[in-house]
């Protein structure tokens, strides 16, 4: 595609020849290939218009800037180059977000098994799903890695015309206040957009609750049918103003997607969906009041896709736990269980503790710590948490990154000697779980809090091989 295609629908300047030929999209410029355009991105700590030279010696053919640079290749100078490039990878992808139903997840927490659902009830529906989240990216039943939750404009449009391509029906995908904000899902227009909840998270990034809360809008001013969890907090906030046909999700609320008659246990949760003019039972294998919540927002996006309430109810039905997300690992015949779950956020750790609370019959022992590099004040909101919800607490280490890991438990020590609850730190992450099995006795739970489905702990920039799952097999056998 040349210079001029590229760039039809944007408004930008062409210095140089416009008819240059561009074989592929590149902002790293330790990954270009021969005929890239390489995009001059301004980031939070490096300038890409620093590292154009070296793209140009690395093979592109051209650059994407916002201020025009002294190196002898045509240059599109734009003002807002982060809407510019997703407008060239919609443009150089051919648009393929058009070829396909899509789908996405917005809030806090229930975004990774939202999308899980979402996929499992397309399935039963005969169609072929792909997926882009946190866990891993699948297009049908083969998994990609991923390296973050929503993948910048490029790798994402690239994605999805893979999805297109291999004949995929459906995308469900996470789409995060981050990619929100910094407009790597722009040009896609959602058919369905899901709103689950919002607590505080990410302040690190956005500064300000409120610029969280409109970074979450902006999926829902981008959709044709918006499907909103009305019970939570900032529910009507998002339902205006918005020009999307609007499916109200609640359990408290009128709504057109609710849930009666729910019933928790240890190994789901059951209740009957009212959904639009029909009334389905189901049965989860996902515990947890959260989990119904979950449920509705799915059944309201594939409902607005046009998939019939058997395919939903079949779909709930058969998924089984989502990758640490409220799983719980084997620990033989020990006697007490041990659950791993995400759990990250002030709220989703309150979920899980109260659904724990709800069917435990011995000790709740919390292992748990916060992430370094992120949002500060939610670390003594999620040790008072932990301090109420818990009969016992171990303060670890998360992802510490360039912190001091025992400067994070420190704060998060401020709101867990609020409560007076029993308590003890110990740094080492591997160490804390190996107290906690060893204290554990009959008919308690674990909670392994924070990090689920990761498999790496990133200390001082380094990231080391960390699976919890494999790291309780490992102490229960040693």
């Amino acid at each position: 595609m040349d210079l001029r295609s590229l760039v039809r629908n944007l408004e930008c300047k062409i210095i140089g020849d416009e008819n240059t030929k561009v074989d592929g999209l590149a902002y790293d410029s330790r990954r270009v290939s021969k005929g890239d355009l390489f995009f001059c991105i301004s980031g939070f700590s490096a300038d890409g218009h620093n590292y154009a030279q070296s793209a140009v010696e690395n093979g592109a053919s051209a650059l994407m800037v916002t201020r025009v640079l002294d190196i002898n290749v045509p240059q599109i100078l734009v003002s807002d180059d982060r809407q510019a490039m997703a407008a060239i990878a919609c443009e150089f992808f051919g648009h393929p977000s058009k070829r396909l139903k899509t789908i996405g997840v917005t809030g806090t927490n229930g975004k990774t098994t939202t999308t899980y659902m979402c996929k499992s009830i397309a399935e039963k529906s005969g169609k072929k799903v792909g997926l882009i989240g946190t866990i891993v990216n699948m297009i049908g039943d083969k998994v990609l890695e991923t390296e973050r939750t929503t993948p910048e404009a490029p790798d994402l449009q690239r994605l999805i015309a893979q999805m297109a391509d291999e004949g995929c029906d459906v995308v469900v995908m996470e789409v995060s206040s981050h990619s929100l904000d910094l407009k790597r899902v722009e040009g896609i227009h959602y058919d369905g957009g899901v709103f689950t909840n919002l607590t505080q998270d990410h302040l690190d990034y956005h500064k300000t609750f409120e610029n969280y809360r409109d970074a979450k809008k902006i999926l829902l001013k981008n959709c044709s049918n918006a499907v909103i969890n009305m019970d939570d907090a900032y529910g009507s906030y998002m339902a205006e103003g918005i020009d999307a046909k609007v499916y109200r999700c609640g359990i408290r609320e009128s709504a057109d997607l609710s849930a009666r008659e729910i019933e928790i246990t240890p190994a789901g949760a059951s209740f009957d969906m009212v959904l639009l003019k029909d009334k389905i039972h189901i049965d989860l294998k996902i515990p947890g009041l959260f989990s119904v919540y979950n449920s509705l927002s799915a059944a309201g996006a594939c409902t607005a896709i046009g998939i019939p309430p058997y395919f939903i109810k079949e779909g709930l039905e058969t998924l089984p736990s989502v990758s640490g997300r409220f799983e719980v690992l084997d620990t033989g015949s020990r006697g007490y269980t041990v659950i791993l779950d995400y759990a990250h956020t002030p709220d989703s750790l309150e979920n899980t503790l109260q659904t724990v609370n709800e069917f435990v019959r011995g000790r709740i022992i919390t292992v748990f710590g916060c992430g370094g590099d992120r949002d500060r004040t939610k670390r003594p909101i999620m040790g008072e948490i932990a301090g109420m919800l818990s009969d016992y607490s171990i303060i670890t280490s998360d992802n510490p990154r360039t912190e001091i890991p025992s400067e994070i438990i420190l704060q998060i020590e401020e709101g867990m000697k609020k409560t007076g609850a029993d308590y003890i730190c110990i740094e080492n992450r591997r160490e804390a779980i190996r107290f906690a099995l060893e204290n554990a006795r009959k008919d308690d739970i674990i909670v392994l809090a924070g990090k689920g489905h990761e498999t790496y702990q990133e200390i001082n920039k380094v990231k080391y091989p960390f699976d919890e799952k494999i790291i309780v097999r490992e102490l229960l056998n040693s």
